[in-house]
């Protein structure tokens, strides 16, 4: 197995977690904007199906293992919106606050026993670009809408995630304390756990 994998993004976010997580493993991550590879469409209606076009893209452009990460936020009042849309949610050149204020609008008047949510994040591994058994991962990281932003940490929707266990939001967790229990979090144990079976 080759050290080095393009990571298939060009979300800053994405790829510091990432490179933070896969470090036990003696890989080198680089993201596919390092190597001159811009973004893919993503289509489909799923978040595995996103996966596995943006890591086969990746892979496809750079000859290298592709790593590829789909994730969203599903809130259960908007009927699993906004889902394989969050980055888009505000519309197509959406800045994070614009999706964090889409969001918060969305769920004005929603009541808290209703302001449940989920962050999914599938993460698709490809040995080379025709590989036609990609490892598959999924991790899911309950929780709930809080009524306005609190922290400043992460990236995304973490500021109005509320994580139970901790009481504060995603975004007033520190960097490890979050990988250590988000949705790429565990969809990257598991990963971690089928790579090192293969070496």
């Amino acid at each position: 197995m080759s050290n080095q994998l393009v990571i298939a993004s060009n979300n800053k976010g994405k790829i510091a977690e990432l490179t933070e997580l896969l470090s036990p493993l003696g890989m080198t991550p680089v993201s596919q904007g390092d190597l001159g590879v811009g973004e893919t469409e993503e289509p489909a209606v799923t978040f595995v199906e996103n996966a596995i076009l943006k890591a086969r893209h990746a892979a496809r452009e750079t000859g290298l293992p592709a790593l590829a990460d789909d994730s969203g936020l599903a809130v259960d009042a908007l009927g699993g919106r906004p889902g394989v849309r969050s980055a888009r949610f505000a519309g197509a050149a959406a800045t994070d606050q614009d999706n964090v204020n889409a969001l918060l609008d969305a769920m004005a008047g929603v009541p808290e026993e209703q302001r449940g949510a989920q962050f999914h994040c599938v993460l698709v591994y490809l040995r080379h670009a025709d590989d036609p058994t990609p490892i598959v991962c999924h991790g899911r990281w309950p929780g709930s809408i809080l009524r306005s932003p609190r922290g400043d940490g992460g990236f995304g929707y973490d500021p109005v995630f509320l994580v139970p266990e901790h009481g504060c939001s995603a975004a007033e967790l520190s960097r490890s304390e979050k990988s250590s229990i988000s949705h790429r979090g565990r969809a990257l144990k598991i990963l971690m756990e089928q790579l090192k079976a293969e070496v």
